[in-house]
């Protein structure tokens, strides 16, 4: 059996299943997987140093599928901001069809330069609000990202059980629902809030291709759906992050009167949460990762999670929920 959707018919996928963008983990490995097993697998442009190290990365993922898969831009506030147009101008110059961008309204820079290149447009945001203007300024789909999420769930803390469904009401393009996802429940519980499939990043983390040490897949596998800590609330900035020994001092710290974001740089430093991931050691800093941490018992293949989450939905929409009708 098979899921068929508006996504699966515009991305040219098997399944409706996105494997989100993710700094320091969103590699040809990662991509290649994901896309392998049927989903559509992300590139993180910014974890590449370079356009032109993205450009090398397109091709070396191209190397390993020959499936669709896309880039994730994410324009975020930042003292000295890479070169998001240079990044962009790669995706193109590489024939990339797919594209995740989200982040700050200078994302809306980047679409014009890529709608001229038949580039579907895979638009992540926080709020119904920012669907909305999302899809009046030409975004494809929507992927719709709950407070249950990790990385920047914005500021409104609206959980996926209410935003997917308020979002659905209000827009016409297809949505992929994103945070807190992680299982065959999950998947199905996002159809029927009005979600044409789903996007994942915490859960592909804990996969055997995951680019990232076996110490971190361990932690999200022992931290359960209270294992994370929201950081930069006073801040206006909030991203959660998973609960370990550096995340809980980040939290004490900006916990006190008068405490900036200058205090906590150090620990918070995006080169430390790259040394976690490289090297297992967890008191090096902070790593990214969504409360869906409860759901991670094991660490399966993409191809093995994928196909294992299309089978498990099967049972339920034809089993477990056939069996309440009478």
């Amino acid at each position: 059996m098979a899921f068929k959707t508006r996504v699966t018919e515009m991305l040219g996928i098997e399944h409706p299943i996105v494997q989100g963008g993710m700094m320091w983990v969103g590699y040809a490995e990662m991509a290649a997987a994901v896309s392998n097993a049927g989903g559509l697998g992300l590139l993180t442009g910014l974890t590449q140093p370079s356009p032109a190290a993205l450009r090398d990365e397109i091709e070396r993922c191209r190397g390993m599928t020959d499936k669709p898969f896309g880039v994730n831009i994410t324009v975020l506030p930042t003292v000295n901001p890479p070169d998001y147009k240079g990044f962009t101008q790669a995706v193109i110059d590489s024939g990339i069809k797919i594209v995740e961008p989200a982040g700050s309204a200078q994302v809306r820079e980047l679409w014009e330069m890529m709608k001229p290149h038949g580039i579907t447009i895979l638009h992540k945001c926080t709020a119904v609000r920012h669907a909305v203007s999302a899809e009046k300024h030409g975004a494809h789909i929507i992927s719709i990202d709950g407070f249950e999420c990790a990385g920047h769930p914005g500021e409104d803390d609206i959980p996926g059980l209410i935003l997917i469904p308020a979002a659905a009401d209000k827009v016409k393009v297809p949505m992929i629902a994103s945070g807190g996802i992680g299982d065959a429940r999950g998947f199905v519980a996002a159809l029927a809030l009005g979600a044409e499939g789903i996007n994942m990043g915490t859960r592909f983390c804990a996969t055997v291709e995951a680019p990232i040490h076996d110490n971190v897949k361990a932690k999200m596998i022992e931290n359960d759906e209270r294992g994370t800590n929201l950081i930069f609330r006073k801040l206006h900035n909030t991203a959660r992050v998973g609960k370990n020994e550096v995340s809980d001092e980040v939290v004490r710290i900006l916990s006190e009167p008068g405490t900036k974001f200058e205090d906590v740089r150090g620990l918070v430093a995006g080169i430390k949460g790259r040394e976690v991931l490289q090297t297992g050691d967890m008191s090096k800093g902070i790593f990214w990762a969504s409360m869906v941490q409860g759901l991670i018992h094991d660490i399966p293949t993409c191809e093995q999670l994928i196909s294992g989450i299309i089978s498990e939905a099967e049972e339920i929409v034809r089993g477990r929920l056939g069996g309440f009708l009478v």
